[in-house]
Parts: structure tokens; C-alpha cells; sequence
């Protein structure tokens, strides 16, 4: 009889190594610039709005209904507006119906605030930690704003067309459309899915920035003609490894956020979820202007370890934990 071996890690010891090393090498990053590192919970009686994100709900009689975090933002803000300063987490997160190549349930994430960065510094300094990581991958940082991306690589403005192009750009690519009716956002969604972000990052760092406003999340929105979202995202060898923000910090622009979130939710016919009541009176009592973003740890340590797939970075992917 064969024997049961899925008791065993799937990562490989010379890869749990390198991923302790990169801890220590980015403990030591922030450590220099002077950047304190927090804990913040993982359950919480907020959930996340956003339609993309499902969160894993723990219920408990008579108490209420708390949620594992997808993200530690809400709480690491609510520790700036009470005076932190520059502050970084390494954390576990979970999001529902993750799994895959390079997705798990539950996975690290490392995020951190800069208090008087707007996103253009910020993206400098992740550039510094990624190159200091990875100093064999990385070469010069390639930016390239939303719109430029997508006119490189789908052949039209984002901020000028409509699902129409988007339909065509795939369908030129031999890309199979979806049967059901997407708005304007979700094609968008597939279309950089497919055809932008996979291109991107090509021996070398690329930072995409300048999002549609309907894609701010918790993003400042700048005005100009279109309006942008002072938003990013960070990919290496066509793989995303962050998200950041200028961070927005009125509040009753965010509750209208959170509000349009729970319509779009209801819509989709997903369930509604608890608003961030906790980090809504935080804005108001006043979140200093900073800039923030969160990075896929395992993803990193997957560039590092030439890994095809996360299992292999990760003692106990879902299928064994």
C-alpha cells in the first residue's frame, strides 16, 4: 500500500531557508529607514466591501460575526491616526476562493505606510526593497502610466473606449469571450489580466500608476481631464507582486466608497458586509497625509526561488494544512 505522504511541507528546506533570509534582509531595510514594525488582528467585526475580495467569515452565536482579514490596512490606519508613525506589518492573510498557481487561502503579506510620501515615492522605495531582494532580477524600474500600458498592449485608451474594444482586443488575441454581460471595469479587469499584466516586468521591475477613479479603492483621486486614481501596482516577470495607494484620507468620501461597494455587492448578488466603522472615525479624527502599499510575500519568494507555484514556498499550502 502506498504510504500517505501529505503530512510532509511542500516546500523544499533549501526554500525555507531562502524565504527566512529574505525576512531577515527585510527587517533589516526597514529597521534602517527607521520604520517601526506592528502586529494588528486578524479577525475583525469589519469585512471588506470590495466585490473582487470575499472574505472567510468565523460566525459566532449570540456575538456577531467576525471576519479573517484580507488585509491588515484598516487597523494599521487607525494606528497612524493615533500617532504611529511609519509603521510596516508581516502578516498572515486569507481571502475565500484563492487557490491556484500562484494563490493560497491564507498567504503572507507584507504592507506599509510612509507618513508625507505621495505614490510616486512610495514606488521608489518598494523599487529599493525589491532591488535589494532580488538583486539579480532587477534592473531599472520601468513606469508606465495606466493608459500607456493599454495602448501598448491592447492597442486602445482605457479612458476612451468601451467594452466594445475590449471584446475586439481580446477576440484579436484568440482570447474566449465570456457569455455573460460584463461592465465596463470588469472588462477592462480581463483585459489587463490577459493582455497587459502578463506582458509586463520583463527583466525588470514595471510600476503601473494613474488608475481609472472607478478603480481607486482607497486611492486619492487627482483632477485633470480624465481624473486618476494616485494608484499602483507592481509587477516582475508578468507576475503582480503589489498594490498601492496615496491614501485617501476624507472620510465621508470613504464612506460613499464603502456605500457604493455594498450596491455593487448587492447587485452581483453577493452578501453584504460591515462597514469599517472603526477606521471611519479614525479619518475623521484625522489620518496624516501618507502613502501605503501591500506586497505578496510569497510571490517574492517565489521570484527569488525560480518556484512555478506558490506550494513550493509555503510549508503547508491549503491542501495539506
Amino acid at each position: 500500500m502506498k504510504r500517505d505522504e501529505s503530512w510532509r511541507p511542500s516546500a523544499s528546506t533549501a526554500n525555507l531557508r531562502l524565504r527566512a533570509e529574505l525576512l531577515k534582509k527585510l527587517r533589516a531595510f526597514f529597521e534602517a529607514r527607521g520604520v517601526l514594525e506592528v502586529e494588528t488582528p486578524a479577525l475583525s467585526r469589519a469585512g471588506v466591501t470590495d466585490r473582487h475580495l470575499a472574505s472567510f467569515c468565523v460566525q459566532k452565536p449570540h456575538a456577531g460575526n467576525l471576519y479573517l482579514q484580507t488585509s491588515p490596512e484598516f487597523h494599521m490606519k487607525r494606528l497612524l491616526a493615533a500617532g504611529s508613525g511609519d509603521i510596516y506589518q508581516l502578516c498572515k492573510v486569507f481571502r475565500d476562493g484563492e487557490a491556484g498557481r500562484r494563490h493560497n487561502p491564507e498567504f503572507t503579506l507584507l504592507e506599509w505606510y510612509r507618513l508625507g510620501f505621495d505614490h510616486n515615492a512610495l514606488m521608489r522605495e518598494v523599487a529599493e526593497l525589491v532591488s535589494t531582494l532580488l538583486p539579480d532580477m532587477v534592473a531599472e524600474p520601468e513606469y508606465l502610466s495606466y493608459r500607456e500600458a493599454f495602448e501598448c498592449y491592447a492597442g486602445f485608451n482605457p479612458f476612451s473606449s468601451s467594452p466594445a474594444d475590449c471584446r475586439a482586443a481580446l477576440q484579436e488575441h484568440g482570447i474566449s469571450l465570456p457569455a455573460a454581460e460584463l461592465d465596463y471595469d470588469s472588462w477592462l479587469d480581463l483585459t489587463a489580466g490577459t493582455l497587459v499584466y502578463p506582458a509586463l516586468g520583463e527583466g525588470g521591475i514595471t510600476f503601473i500608476y494613474d488608475y481609472p477613479t472607478s478603480q481607486a479603492a482607497l486611492a486619492r483621486i487627482r483632477a485633470g481631464d480624465p481624473p486618476v486614481a494616485e494608484r499602483f501596482e507592481v509587477f516582475l516577470n508578468g507576475m503582480e507582486l503589489a498594490n498601492g495607494f496615496h491614501e485617501l484620507t476624507d472620510a465621508k468620501e470613504q464612506r460613499q466608497r464603502f456605500e457604493q461597494d455594498l450596491k455593487l455587492r448587492a447587485a452581483h448578488g453577493l452578501p453584504p458586509m460591515p462597514m469599517g466603522e472603526h477606521l471611519l472615525a479614525a479619518l475623521r479624527s484625522g489620518l496624516p497625509a501618507c502613502a501605503g502599499v501591500a506586497l505578496g510575500f510569497d510571490r517574492l519568494v517565489m521570484l527569488a526561488a525560480d518556484a512555478d507555484y506558490i506550494e513550493e514556498v509555503i510549508a503547508f499550502p491549503i491542501e495539506r494544512a
